[in-house]
């Protein structure tokens, strides 16, 4: 695929680096999305995590509604909001006033994982069966909230989403296990896979998308993206600080440690055991990071396997210019170039 085909964009979790606050994290999340939009992404991310002290991203609808009002041309959107956490009818009243103050401009990405540990989503919602049967049936409301329709008999046909707006937001699903993909072939939304956390069975989830998709009233035209966890920079040395730290990272987490806020100095000095390392070099398929010329040949190859022209760029990094320069980097190697 020509690098001038690839679209870029951001999936942002609001990360807090070491020695700062959540409020200056969120602080960060604002300029990053003022920083794409001047590059020229195609679309900014805020995510929905719950319970963590590494992340601040816990509303992304809350969120969502300032970014879209301190940016121009770039589209705000959910990567994603976690549906077992809500009821249909609240998310779809939410995405509708977003759409009354920002007509055209709002992605919903969806997510049927509840982003936290399953004590947390207990609380988030005391009803939440974990049924995949419950997903779906969301799906289907969603839809018919967002037409203002509901089958005749039932209570949805008495219920109206407010405020009743004519623009829909663009629908995704977020998928890590390919099985949302089926979902989002069904009916006919735009499905990313999320490489960055499964670095497993990603491109045969999408051609299974493509080969299902039915078009719908809101996407006639299937859409399909990846995300990843990236980090470009023109020194070597700073890669591999990068790398040090998301191998620590992953290595917490999967002990059931959770994600807590590092710095380089802090892990250096970490030896793994061999059970460990294994993980290390299992869990590097979920980050891609090099100087641009690496980059360069490395997304343009994970474009060319996952047969999609978008890429999600996660990167969470020790310092915030370091972030910026990164997705910088990103943009002037792709010639994406902003509207004026």
């Amino acid at each position: 695929m020509d690098t001038k085909n690839i679209r870029l964009s951001v999936l942002d979790q609001s990360p807090i680096r070491k020695g700062l606050t959540a409020e200056q994290a969120i602080q960060e999340t604002i300029a990053l999305a003022k920083y794409s939009d001047q590059l020229g992404y195609t679309r900014f991310w805020v995510s929905e995590h719950h319970n963590t002290g590494a992340l601040a991203g816990s509303t992304p609808e809350v969120l969502m509604a300032h970014l879209a009002g301190q940016t121009k041309n770039i589209r705000i959107g959910s990567g994603g909001v976690m549906m077992p956490n809500h009821s249909a009818l609240k998310v779809a009243e939410n995405f509708r006033m977003l759409e009354a103050l920002f007509p055209g401009r709002i992605d919903l990405g969806m997510g049927r994982a509840p982003g936290t540990d399953r004590l947390t989503a207990s609380m988030l919602n005391p009803s939440n069966q974990f049924r995949e049967q419950d997903f779906i049936e969301q799906l289907y409301d969603m839809i018919n909230f967002f037409h203002d329709r509901g089958e005749p008999g039932t209570p949805l046909a008495k219920i109206r989403a407010i405020p009743q707006v004519k623009t829909v937001p663009s629908m995704w699903l977020l998928s890590s296990s390919g099985e949302s993909g089926l979902f989002a072939a069904h009916f006919g939304m735009g499905l990313s896979f999320a490489h960055f956390i499964n670095p497993i069975g990603g491109p045969q989830a999408i051609a299974a998308y493509r080969e299902r998709f039915q078009p719908s009233e809101d996407m006639p035209v299937q859409r399909a993206s990846v995300a990843i966890f990236v980090f470009c920079s023109e020194d070597e040395e700073k890669i591999q600080r990068h790398q040090a730290l998301m191998d620590y990272r992953f290595n917490q987490f999967e002990k059931g440690a959770g994600i807590k806020p590092v710095g380089y100095e802090d892990i250096k000095d970490v030896i793994y055991s061999p059970a460990e390392q294994e993980r290390i070099w299992y869990n590097r398929k979920r980050v891609i990071t090099g100087n641009p010329e690496q980059m360069k040949v490395k997304l343009t190859q994970l474009t060319n396997d996952y047969d999609v022209d978008e890429i999600i760029a996660v990167t969470i990094t020790e310092d915030f210019d370091d972030r910026l320069t990164s997705y910088k980097l990103l943009a002037d190697i792709f010639e994406v170039k902003a509207e004026r």
